[in-house]
């Protein structure tokens, strides 16, 4: 289902029931169990999206990304303790985007580690940030932090639930509030905004395999026949 942007001024409160609550600490009690397995490898782990913001539905995807740079084979192994995943992909948006490699631990794709091949640029960062991201530190305390969500609402939490407002014509307001660069906002609502009117549109490479393939083989297979992979992998001495 198409997710519809919410007009301008839009603004409401959602005051959350007691199954809503059991339902934001079951997904949080999952994410952290994976989190706490990934952070032993010395690296943050950090779950994004809805259930660092707390506006979770029945269908909420546990995604959990890894900014720091970390070997992909060490970060496989460590996904292998966990019950091993269901496949993994390696996506690159469009031409100018960092490669990403995504292991999805169930075959729902409902839960999914994810990282990247090479350094992310600040937007690239900046984007986890929009969207709303916590630690497992952060989930201990019990907290909850602001974002937008893909109907373009800032989700601010509140004691009682959230309350949800649009971002269009607050861009630079919503910068500050999430301590991102103009250039981020700028960029998602473009993106949204467009993904509203046409649709979603494809991806520039998405490459599909089994967990039991070789990493090193995938990757040094797309290198050798996508130029423009082997040229944002060679920014990180990759594939050279």
């Amino acid at each position: 289902m198409r997710v519809k942007i919410a007009p301008q001024g839009f603004e409401r409160e959602v005051v959350y029931s007691e199954d809503r609550w059991r339902l934001l600490k079951s997904f949080r009690d999952k994410a952290f169990k994976i989190m706490s397995e990934i952070d032993l490898l010395g690296v943050k782990s950090f779950v994004i999206g809805s259930i660092a913001r707390g506006d979770v539905h029945e269908d909420s995807d546990i995604d959990i990304v890894v900014l720091d740079e970390i070997s992909i084979n060490t970060l496989f192994t460590r996904i292998e303790r966990l019950g091993g995943c269901s496949h993994i992909d390696i996506v690159m948006a469009t031409p100018s985007h960092t490669p990403k490699i995504y292991f999805y631990l169930d075959p729902s794709e409902k839960i999914v580690v994810s990282t990247s091949l090479a350094r992310l640029n600040r937007v690239e960062t900046e984007f986890y940030m929009f969207g709303g991201m916590i630690d497992r530190e952060g989930i201990l305390r019990g907290e909850r932090v602001s974002g937008v969500d893909k109907r373009l609402m800032l989700i601010t939490p509140t004691q009682r639930g959230h309350i949800e407002s649009s971002i269009l014509g607050r861009e630079a307001e919503v910068a500050k509030i999430l301590g991102i660069s103009i250039e981020t906002v700028m960029d998602r609502v473009k993106t949204l905004v467009k993904r509203d009117l046409h649709g979603r549109s494809g991806v520039f490479l998405k490459q599909s395999f089994p967990c039991d393939v070789s990493l090193e083989y995938v990757i040094k297979d797309l290198c050798r026949r996508n130029k423009i992979f082997r040229r944002q992998m060679a920014r990180d001495n990759i594939c050279i």
